[in-house]
């Protein structure tokens, strides 16, 4: 018998829909943001090493990683406009979906054997988590006009953010309860690593499971996807034709072009930073002990996490008060003061100042860019594609984002002139962003 699927609009659909931030967004927290910065950077001080021979030279622990979130966004950017293009006439999301779920949570998993003996198995790993993790999440993200109405879409779409900060906190506790508590857990020194590593590997395995487990709900309910009509030609390249069509309406959009080109600047430092900002704690700051610095850095990112929902809701009230642009340009001002300060960081207690400030500045910045951009977008146009757009705009700052603090830090031998060559990615946005609104 075949299977009723919830109507649009529907809880239940609503529901499912929001529910794969649930499953995934445990992968943004525990591998990108904690667990994973901090396994990394014990594995070499446990070999007592800073550099490592890869891809035919050496290189330090920090560019490498660098290089390779660079080059997992390469092919992120790439990806993504051609499975849009490909699902669209195919009408089968869902099977996309599905795919890129599955390779992102079996990589999560495969960092299990992530050694500096098996470097080249453990960075795949990683780059395919990457993909596996934006590529679905780009995916689910453009089910949203096909399940909700646009009365709904805010609300919606607000739950589905709660559900993956509610879930993704929930599963680092836990990883922070095994990794502080080894013993309780039955995990304990052998096999030439100590029990603390080991649970930071086994916390690996728990994000794979937990994404393919709780995402079962949501392939349950959502549907296939409908069909693009008319003829079909170029399905392969249509994703790119729509971008290129964009590309060419921004030619008489004289504030959203020059709004696009201010975003690409700063929101490059800004991801940047969100993807390296524990990887700069694990190496630059003076914790002490191994276990300090675990539960520091930790107690770092929750900290983030937390202040990033109030700093959401001060700046959705500053922008009604003084304008998104205003708001925007304020907002960055904090970025660049706050990259000045991470280059003299040196105590645990700076650490924990920086990271509130972080939080409340990230929070708000993801958010009100996408509604600036929002509202600056023609009336009668296809907001998919614009925003598709928008996507790609981002995932390109990001490559030029991480490979350039990866080729500073290399350069100059420390993350911390790094941090002063981002702040001038937010000068720029702040100069950028007082042009959006200047009349020609």
């Amino acid at each position: 018998m075949a299977q009723v699927l919830a109507l649009k609009g529907s809880k239940k659909l609503l529901n499912a829909w929001a529910f794969y931030d649930w499953a995934n967004s445990v992968y943004s927290l525990v591998i990108s943001s904690a667990v994973f910065p901090i396994f990394y950077g014990a594995l070499f001080r446990v070999a007592g090493i800073e550099k490592v021979t890869v891809f035919g030279g050496e290189i330090a622990r920090a560019p490498l990683i660098s290089y390779v979130t660079s080059l997992a966004f390469v092919f992120i950017a790439i990806v993504t406009p051609l499975v849009s293009g490909i699902a669209d006439y195919m009408g089968n999301k869902k099977i996309f979906l599905k795919f890129f779920c599955y390779l992102g949570a079996i990589s999560c998993i495969g960092l299990y054997w992530f050694s500096l003996e098996n470097i080249y198995f453990g960075l795949v790993c990683y780059f395919f988590g990457l993909v596996g993790f934006w590529v679905s999440f780009a995916i689910n993200n453009s089910y949203l006009p096909d399940i909700a109405y646009p009365e709904q879409q805010d609300g919606i779409s607000a739950k589905g953010f709660s559900l993956g900060y509610i879930g993704s906190v929930i599963l680092l506790v836990f990883n922070l309860a095994m990794v502080m508590q080894p013993d309780a857990f039955g995990i304990t020194d052998g096999g030439g690593e100590v029990a603390e590593i080991k649970a930071m590997k086994y916390s690996f395995i728990s994000v794979g499971i937990w994404w393919i487990l709780f995402s079962q709900y949501t392939f349950a309910h959502l549907p296939k996807g409908y069909k693009r009509e008319g003829e079909r030609k170029n399905i392969v390249m249509n994703g790119f034709h729509e971008l290129q069509s964009v590309w060419r309406q921004l030619g008489s959009q004289t504030r959203l072009k020059r709004y696009l080109g201010a975003f690409f600047v700063y929101s490059m430092a800004v991801q940047t930073v969100m993807l390296i900002a524990t990887y700069f704690g694990e190496e630059e700051i003076t914790w002490g002990s191994d276990s300090e610095r675990t539960t520091g850095l930790i107690i770092s990112i929750l900290v983030i996490q937390i202040v990033a929902i109030l700093g959401a809701t001060l700046t959705a009230k500053a922008s009604g008060k003084f304008g998104n642009i205003k708001t925007l340009m304020v907002i960055n001002c904090v970025w660049l003061m706050l990259c000045v300060y991470a280059y003299f960081l040196q105590t645990p207690m700076d650490f924990y100042i920086a990271a509130s400030l972080v939080g409340i500045v990230m929070g708000g910045i993801q958010a009100l860019s996408r509604s600036t951009y929002s509202k600056f977008l023609p009336e009668t146009t296809d907001t998919t594609s614009f925003f598709s757009f928008y996507d790609v705009a981002e995932k390109i700052g990001i490559i030029i984002g991480t490979f350039l603090y990866g080729a500073v830090a290399q350069l100059t031998g420390s993350m911390r002139n790094s941090t002063i060559f981002l702040g001038l990615f937010f000068l720029g946005g702040i100069f950028l962003l007082a042009r959006v609104n200047h009349k020609e």
